[in-house]
C-alpha cells in the first residue's frame, strides 16, 4: 500500500484548516504545513492535528510554497489540499482504496475538482487537477500564480471528488496584482500565464487589456483547452463591451481547436435568443444536448450548460415558436433537474394557467 503526505500552504485559516484537517487525516500518513505569515491561531490547528508546521516567508509566489511544502515530503507520494477544500466521507473512502491498490509506478494521480456547488451541493463547475504525484520524480510546481505541475510519466484519472468550499472571500485582487508585479519586473507573460491574465483583466472589468492578454495568447501555441475557454472568454470581453457580432466570431473561432462546447453553443443560442431567431437559438441549444462531455481532457465543465440551462430556455423558444407540447417536454426536463429554481417555478405557474 502506498502513502501519502498531505502538502498544504496557509495563511490565517484559522476558519476552515480543521475542517479540512479532519478529512485529510484519515487518509494521510503525514501533514506537512506551511505557513506563510498566519497571524490567527492556523499554526497551532495545524500542529492539534499532528501536522508537521513550517514558516516560509511570502513572496508572491504560490509555487515556490507549494515546492517548499513538497519538498518536506517523506512519503511515497505528495498529495496537495487547500484549507478551504472538503473531502467527503465517500471520496475519503475511495482514497484510502486507491492507497491499496494503486500501482507504485504511478507517477501522477488526477482528482476532480468541484469548484462551485448549486443549493443542494451538487457540482455545477469542476475540472482535472493533478492532485497527488509521486515523491522523488522531480516534480515541480511552476507558475507565480495559478500555478500547475505539468503530467508526464504514468497519470491516472480516479473519481475521486474534492470540494473547493469557501466560508469567506480573499483578497480579490490577489491575482491580478501578482501578474502585474511580474509585469513591473520585466517579466514577459506567455502561454498559461497569459491565459490567466487576461482571465483575471476581465474580471476586473478591464475588457480592453483583457483581449489583447486573449488575442495575443491565441497567437501562439497552447492546450486546445484553455484555447477554446479563451475564445470564450474573449466573446464575454466583446459582450460587455455590447460588440456581440464580434463575440460570435470569437466563438465560431474556438471550433477550430477542437470539438464544440456547451459553454460555447449555449452563447451562440442567447445571441439568437436576444434577437428573437427562436429557430437558431433552438438548434444551437439542442446541439448541446448531444454533445459528449469529456472530462478527463482537463477543460472547465459548468455543468448547468450541458443540461438544465438549455432546457429551460428551449422551453422558452418553444413556446415563442409556437410548439406548445415541446415547449412543456422542455420545462418538465428543466423541472426534473432543478425543482426550486426561480425560473422553473415560474414556468409552472405559466403552464397551469393554461
Amino acid at each position: 500500500m502506498i502513502t501519502i503526505s498531505l502538502c498544504m500552504i496557509v495563511k490565517n485559516e484559522e476558519a476552515v484548516l480543521g475542517r479540512c484537517l479532519e478529512h485529510g487525516k484519515s487518509f494521510a500518513d503525514e501533514i506537512i504545513i506551511v505557513d506563510t505569515g498566519s497571524t490567527d491561531r492556523t499554526k497551532e490547528i495545524g500542529e492539534r492535528y499532528g501536522g508537521k508546521v513550517y514558516d516560509f516567508p511570502w513572496r508572491e509566489d504560490f509555487s515556490a510554497a507549494r515546492n517548499e511544502a513538497f519538498s518536506k515530503a517523506a512519503m511515497d507520494y505528495c498529495m496537495w489540499l487547500d484549507a478551504d477544500d472538503v473531502v467527503t466521507e465517500e471520496n475519503q473512502e475511495k482514497i484510502l482504496k486507491l492507497k491499496r491498490e494503486l500501482s507504485p509506478d504511478t507517477d501522477m494521480v488526477m482528482m476532480k475538482y468541484a469548484v462551485a456547488q448549486d443549493e443542494k451541493g451538487n457540482s455545477t463547475f469542476s475540472y482535472y487537477r493533478e492532485r497527488m504525484v509521486r515523491n522523488g520524480r522531480g516534480f515541480l510546481w511552476e507558475g507565480r500564480i495559478h500555478e500547475a505541475i505539468t503530467p508526464r510519466g504514468k497519470v491516472v484519472y480516479s473519481d475521486i471528488v474534492i470540494t473547493h468550499q469557501k466560508l469567506a472571500e480573499g483578497d480579490p485582487g490577489r491575482n491580478l496584482r501578482i501578474y502585474e508585479t511580474m509585469l513591473a519586473e520585466g517579466e514577459k507573460l506567455s502561454g498559461r500565464s497569459l491565459f490567466y491574465y487576461g482571465r483575471e483583466l476581465m474580471a476586473h472589468g478591464q475588457y480592453e487589456k483583457a483581449r489583447r492578454a486573449l488575442e495575443e495568447f491565441l497567437g501562439q501555441e497552447g492546450w486546445a483547452e484553455n484555447q477554446i475557454e479563451a475564445c470564450l472568454n474573449l466573446a464575454q470581453c466583446y459582450k460587455a463591451e455590447n460588440r456581440r457580432e464580434e463575440g460570435i466570431k470569437a466563438l465560431c473561432q474556438s471550433f477550430s481547436y477542437g470539438m464544440p462546447k456547451g459553454e460555447i453553443c449555449f452563447e451562440i443560442g442567447q445571441y439568437y435568443q436576444e434577437k428573437e431567431q427562436w429557430e437558431l437559438a433552438a438548434f444551437w441549444y439542442e446541439t448541446i444536448l448531444r454533445l459528449p462531455v469529456s472530462e478527463e481532457k482537463g477543460g472547465f465543465v459548468r455543468w448547468d450548460y450541458y443540461g438544465y440551462l438549455p432546457e429551460i430556455n428551449l422551453c422558452v423558444c418553444y413556446d415563442r415558436i409556437g410548439d406548445r407540447e415541446k415547449a412543456y417536454e422542455y420545462h418538465k426536463k428543466a423541472r426534473a433537474r432543478r425543482p426550486e429554481a426561480r425560473e422553473v417555478l415560474w414556468n409552472e405557474r405559466y403552464f397551469e394557467k393554461g
